[in-house]
């Protein structure tokens, strides 16, 4: 016999500061009684997502939501029924958040919480979390030019990147010299507590040294699992639907698409643009980081359009 199939609206509540997310814990009476979960709930007949949310908001936890954002479709199987989970990330509301339901709520920081029951279908969300909004791609070249893409890099991190991709395919000098910029960008990016992934047009042996791999498509094809376990990152840059299902397939924590915009480095191929960014947001189950002609004050609009992040070699309202 079918299980019952739910449509559910679910929303990562983030605090004023971006920090923190709100997790709730589910009443007494309920299936999965005191385990944690994302706020939302079932989207009644003729509603949308964004206001099935509200509505489920203020009934639960006393909010107005004034900015939101689609994000992820998730589909889950539990033993009594499936579920679609639409989640929308909530960047801004109002109210005093109260326990309407006589649930119990927390902030919590995705990178280290003590909550235990986490329901099983809001786990791979927090994982996904831990990621940062902005991604830089280091453009370097030869040796000498190491020193300025350091401070460059530094520069970006007291704007807001947090995590960085070492990937240099026009490199001209030594290989030698490139396994010491490699070193010198490691070394950097975590003394300033930053992510650092690691091109696959580069050693393998690398990858584990870093904190993960960026898998060129053409790479990630070859492949029938996640190259590496779930103590490091895997990505995987697309192009389009295609590369993001396989992404998805061998379960790559995030995928890199573009070009979304116009950019110097792909003058004479044609942009997928922002609708492109959200219809295939919609068809994956992963975040994904927008690339091509991106720029700080672009975040929201990518973040709009179903985007996790953005992501860069040049952004174009850097400064240095």
């Amino acid at each position: 016999m079918q299980k019952p199939h739910l449509n559910v609206a679910v929303g990562i509540i983030y605090s004023k500061d971006q920090s923190k997310v709100l997790m709730a814990q589910r009443p007494k009476g309920k299936s999965w009684e005191d385990w944690w979960e994302f706020p939302g709930g079932k989207i009644e007949a003729g509603e949308t997502v964004s206001k099935a949310l509200a509505r489920e908001l203020k009934e639960e936890l006393n909010i107005d939501v004034t900015q939101s954002y689609p994000w992820l479709v998730m589909n889950f199987e539990y033993p009594t029924h499936t579920v679609e989970l639409h989640f929308e990330q909530v960047l801004a509301w109002q109210g005093e958040i109260k326990g309407l339901e006589n649930q119990l709520f927390q902030w919590i920081d995705p990178h280290q919480h003590n909550l235990t029951q986490i329901l099983p279908a809001s786990e791979p969300i927090l994982r996904c979390l831990q990621l940062p909004r902005q991604y830089a791609i280091t453009d370097i070249q030869s040796f000498d030019q190491l020193d300025n893409q350091l401070k460059k890099l530094e520069s970006l991190f007291q704007q807001g990147i947090g995590m960085v991709q070492f990937r240099e395919p026009k490199w001209k000098d030594s290989k030698q010299q490139l396994e010491q910029a490699f070193s010198k960008v490691q070394a950097f990016c975590h003394q300033h507590q930053k992510l650092l992934l690691v091109n696959s047009c580069h050693p393998k042996s690398w990858w584990q040294q870093a904190d993960g791999v960026q898998l060129r498509a053409c790479d990630a094809i070859f492949l029938e699992e996640r190259p590496l376990n779930k103590d490091y990152w895997v990505g995987v840059s697309a192009h389009h639907l295609a590369d993001l299902l396989y992404a998805q397939k061998i379960e790559a924590d995030f995928a890199v698409l573009g070009h979304i915009l116009d950019t110097p480095s792909h003058a004479h191929e044609p942009a997928l643009g922002w609708e492109a960014l959200h219809t295939f947001s919609q068809e994956v189950s992963l975040p994904i980081y927008a690339i091509g002609g991106m720029s700080f004050k672009l975040l929201e609009t990518a973040l709009s359009h179903g985007a996790y992040g953005i992501a860069g070699i040049r952004f174009n309202d850097f400064v240095c």
